[in-house]
């Protein structure tokens, strides 16, 4: 076995030197089936330049107000305090500036008009929740406390020696500040850098607490089982809102295992018994096969099916805001 460049630690449930899924253990994808899904790489087409709406937000929220930035980065402010999750200004997710998957439209919010970050909540190391570039970015303008899975933190700190991290387990709680707390929870996943670290650092999301409000950020996850967001919901309680993957889930014989389709973030919905939910994680970087607007679309298929009212589950797309109350 490798040894983990990035963490060492007891045994656990899920952790014999690497991480692992649980709800249930899920394969590495092997080289026959990488070679088949790129082979059949079918992505539809997306629009060449995307218009979003530029946004400044207040600098600071004692009501909680979230501004979705695009992809996976929210900006979510309450209490007076400023957290951001999987930070993301890049051009391209990818190790290098000039390949790898490229944004068809840029973030909401233009980096010099984000306020002050108090908190980043990183789910995972993967190019497009940790983007090296933006978090080099906010450490040096905001020395923002870096919350993370195990085995993250030794990413940035060997990229960023200045930065603040704290890294946790499934299940480990932080308080943040005053009455503002996070849990990490589970997700289906995994994690890589390069072709070398697979698995050696641990993947989640978070559910926050702020008073008696809470908010879930699920990262990257499939659905797995069906066990794991009911696990949650038993565990932290059901949020008030929920912030879900629904994009890059195309095809599904090979996605299904790390990405969620709409329907499937519907059935988390109804899992977690959210108040409500914000659609993330499309439209932003094609990833996969499905069209710029697919997503959208299809969570509107499925909460039709499930006769859910549509203004529950939105699709936010960049520069959408929201506020409690």
């Amino acid at each position: 076995m490798l040894q983990n460049q990035y963490y060492s630690g007891p045994p656990s449930d899920h952790f014999d030197g690497r991480f692992f899924n649980l709800a249930p253990a899920t394969p590495d994808k092997q080289v026959a089936e990488i070679k088949r899904w790129r082979k059949a790489l079918n992505p539809r087409p997306w629009p060449a330049d995307i218009v979003v709406p530029s946004v400044t937000p207040e600098a600071r929220s004692e009501a909680t107000r979230l501004t979705f930035v695009g992809h996976a980065t929210v900006l979510i402010q309450t209490r007076g305090l400023n957290l951001l999750t999987d930070p993301f200004w890049s051009t391209r997710a990818s190790p290098v500036p000039f390949v790898g998957p490229k944004r068809a439209c840029p973030p909401a919010v233009a980096l010099d008009a984000l306020p002050p970050i108090d908190v980043i909540l990183l789910s995972h190391n993967h190019y497009d929740h940790c983007d090296m570039a933006t978090l080099r970015r906010l450490v040096k303008r905001d020395a923002p406390l870096i919350v993370t899975p195990f085995g993250n933190d030794a990413i940035v700190r060997r990229a960023l020696p200045a930065a603040r991290v704290t890294a946790l387990d499934w299940w480990d709680d932080v308080n943040l500040r005053g009455e503002v707390g996070a849990t990490l929870v589970p997700a289906q996943h995994w994690s890589s850098r390069s072709l070398s670290d697979r698995r050696m650092a641990l993947w989640g999301g978070f559910y926050v607490r702020a008073g008696a409000e809470t908010i879930y950020f699920a990262g990257d996850t499939g659905y797995g089982d069906g066990t794991l967001f009911k696990t949650i919901r038993a565990r932290v309680g059901a949020p008030d809102v929920a912030l879900l993957p629904i994009g890059a889930y195309e095809p599904r014989w090979f996605m299904a295992d790390q990405h969620v389709a709409p329907e499937e973030a519907v059935m988390i919905f109804q899992d977690l018994e959210a108040v409500r939910a914000f659609g993330i994680h499309w439209g932003v970087i094609q990833l996969t096969d499905e069209g710029r607007d697919e997503p959208r679309e299809e969570l509107a298929k499925a909460l039709a099916t499930q006769k859910i009212a549509p203004e529950l589950f939105v699709a936010a797309p960049p520069g959408f805001v929201w506020q409690a109350g």
